[in-house]
């Protein structure tokens, strides 16, 4: 299963929920703010480092770029759009708002 969190982490819960009601072999994908889950050394870095044990995680390059983001949680893999469109045709997915 895809699991894709949009919302930041630091004003929302989905993440939490997200990774809380995952599964091993999920994908976890990180788009618009949930991005900034991604940042090594947040506050949300132990609960990404967590979802890593089992699932892996992306974060959506061009989400990355327009956050500024470039220090990631070490696992913590790049995708862009085509990779975004893949994972989609290839798994079932959830959006967790």
């Amino acid at each position: 299963m895809l699991h894709t969190v949009n919302k930041s982490p630091f004003q929302n819960t989905s993440l939490e929920s997200c990774v809380r009601f995952s599964r091993p072999g999920d994908v976890i994908l990180l788009i618009e703010d949930g991005v900034l889950a991604a940042q090594a050394g947040s506050a949300k870095t132990p609960l990404l480092e967590e979802a890593l044990q089992k699932c892996q995680v992306l974060a959506l390059s061009a989400d990355l770029k327009a956050r500024a983001l470039t220090d990631l949680v070490p696992g913590v893999q790049i995708t862009d759009y085509n990779g975004f469109v893949d994972l989609v045709e290839q798994n079932t997915t959830h959006s967790w708002l």
